[in-house]
């Protein structure tokens, strides 16, 4: 039974493949890979723009990194000052306030080191 099926299966793809060969003349038509067209001077500078655009991007990045990687300076250095006038008993509010500024802009900056914002 099963044999049956497959060979009516098979007859059956056989006569259509054949049929769509002799409607061609004989010939297959077989469909190629899409055709690249040449680059026009409109991508040529649509690309030039996204160059540019994304040395900018990098540049205001670079910027921005700069400009934080200076604030985390100042920061610590006046966490340090605080626990340096602080004792083993006191912790100052402005300590953990300070180090939660510190660990918030030590996340912006490794997240723009990455890339991402």
């Amino acid at each position: 039974m099963r044999f049956r099926r497959r060979a009516c299966r098979l007859c059956f793809l056989a006569v259509v493949t054949f049929s769509a060969w002799s409607q061609s003349g004989g010939r297959l038509h077989l469909q190629g890979p899409p055709v690249q067209q040449k680059p026009t001077p409109e991508d040529a500078g649509r690309r030039r723009l996204e160059i540019e655009m994304a040395k900018k991007a990098n540049q205001e990045r670079q910027a921005e990194l700069k400009r934080d990687t200076e604030k985390l300076l100042k920061l610590a250095t006046e966490l340090k000052e605080y626990v340096d006038k602080t004792n083993e008993d006191t912790l100052s509010v402005n300590v953990v306030k300070k180090a939660e500024e510190i660990e918030k802009l030590a996340h912006s900056v490794k997240d723009k080191m990455k890339g991402s914002y």
